[in-house]
């Protein structure tokens, strides 16, 4: 047998590595010994390239933070550009300002060809509150036209953060931000059928900036979600009654969103609707 050095191209998704191992060869030839050929693997690694709409807000931060602590490459478009916060993965992002413009026809300009190319998911953490038109465009119309730019750039996968179905009276629900949330996970779902994901959190609760403050979220949320927790089964024949949802709907950690759309990224069987109770049971997942 001759030893001879060949050289593999591995597709490895988000690791790098080079090594040297030894096969059994059938080979025949001089110079044989034990039977063995050496054999160089060189790794040519397919990275994960993510997109975070709204990357610098409360939720879009804590996705970008989480993405980057998982080795994944991160591009955040939002109005503002890099945001003033604290730890180096704030170095490891790129933040592109986009410039959102609202007018009939088209809700918001964003240059796609910066940051749309080569990205595997896009992440859309767009929404707001405003009057009735401002919230049909932040929350439908603005995450529809993403919805169709990344489907037309070819990205595989796209997940939007939307809101929990609360059981309110009929006439708070058809207000612009729910009804636009709602249209915006349709376009989702239509668009991604077997790679969508939409998140459907109540109250998000961490550590929130607003104008350079830091209001403290999780003071109020964190003790709410451990006591529903702990009367779950005491609770549970109240969730029929309308509105008990505002009560009863359990809060959810900021961090806790941020790890289940990371265990969605890397989870091809993760699509369609995730509740609150799902959102939870995937960022576990990630957590162990």
């Amino acid at each position: 047998m001759n030893t001879r050095n060949q050289h593999v191209h591995l597709f490895v998704k988000g690791a790098s590595f080079a090594c040297r191992f030894h096969v059994k060869s059938s080979y025949a030839g001089t110079n044989v010994r034990d039977g063995l050929e050496s054999i160089d693997v060189v790794a040519d690694i397919k990275t994960e390239k993510v997109v975070v709409l709204g990357g610098s807000g409360f939720v879009g931060s804590a996705i970008c933070k989480a993405a980057v602590a998982k080795g994944i490459d991160v591009v955040s478009l939002s109005r503002s550009g890099r945001p003033t916060l604290p730890g180096s993965w704030v170095d490891q992002v790129t933040w592109v300002p986009g410039m959102f413009l609202f007018f009939p026809g088209d809700v918001f300009y964003a240059n796609w060809d910066e940051v749309l190319p080569g990205a595997t998911t896009v992440i859309s953490t767009l929404g707001g509150f405003g009057n009735e038109e401002q919230m049909q465009r932040i929350n439908g119309e603005a995450n529809i036209v993403a919805v169709n730019a990344a489907k037309d750039y070819g990205v595989p996968k796209f997940i939007l953060i939307s809101v929990h179905e609360y059981n309110l009276p009929s006439f708070l629900l058809s207000s612009g931000y729910f009804t636009g949330k709602r249209k915006a996970e349709s376009e989702v779902l239509s668009k991604y059928p077997s790679s969508g994901v939409v998140l459907r959190p109540g109250f998000i609760y961490g550590k929130r900036r607003v104008d350079g403050l830091e209001v403290p979220l999780d003071l109020v949320g964190e003790p709410w979600e451990k006591a529903l927790g702990a009367v779950s089964n005491l609770i549970r024949p109240l969730s029929s009654l309308p509105g008990s949802d505002l009560v009863l709907a359990s809060p959810v950690s900021v961090n806790d969103v941020a790890l289940a759309v990371i265990n969605a990224i890397g989870d091809d069987d993760v699509f369609g609707v995730l509740t609150i109770e799902q959102i939870k049971e995937a960022a576990a997942k990630v957590k162990i």
